[in-house]
């Protein structure tokens, strides 16, 4: 029996962090979508205090919590508030969303673990918020960088593993 889960991340324009992520082992799936915010049915266009996130499905036998996040660390700068590459604004902010009290302390984790590394040239800024409802992107949103293989994304992978 399959044991899928769900994990939900931010990091900046959600276009670059799901082209990363749909590859890595044990993903099932990868969808954009507004998280965190201030209204119901947001909109690209109306998403106050929205980030542009990620949920990620994936297998838990073939990947961890701990190890999306040590990917997510990997694929972002962590040391920004409200800022990845030419985007800015809270929509752009670096934050985890648990679910419940075992992510919340494998987020604390791994933070700690990306601070102690010295690899960034400050420290880990990545807000810890409750899981909040999730809402899927617009159409055009989802997939984007399949189908526009040359749009603008800042994601990258930096280093090598945390872990």
């Amino acid at each position: 029996m399959t044991d899928f889960k769900k994990a939900y991340i931010a990091g900046g324009c959600f276009w670059g962090m799901e082209d990363l992520f749909r590859v890595r082992p044990g993903i099932i799936d990868t969808e954009v979508g507004y998280i965190g915010g201030q209204n119901d049915h947001p909109t690209y266009r109306y998403h106050p205090g929205h980030a542009e996130g990620i949920e990620i499905t994936y297998d838990a036998a073939k990947t961890s919590f701990k190890e999306i996040l040590d990917y997510f660390f990997r694929v972002h700068d962590p040391t920004t508030v409200d800022r990845q590459g030419n985007d800015l604004g809270s929509s752009y902010r670096s934050t985890i969303f648990f679910q419940n009290e075992e992510e919340l302390q494998t987020a604390h984790e791994v933070i700690g673990i990306v601070n102690d590394s010295n690899r960034w040239p400050a420290k880990v800024v990545t807000t810890l918020e409750p899981y909040s409802t999730f809402w899927a992107a617009e159409p055009e949103h989802q997939d984007y960088l399949v189908r526009n293989p040359n749009g603008y994304t800042c994601h990258f992978e930096r280093f090598g593993t945390y872990l």
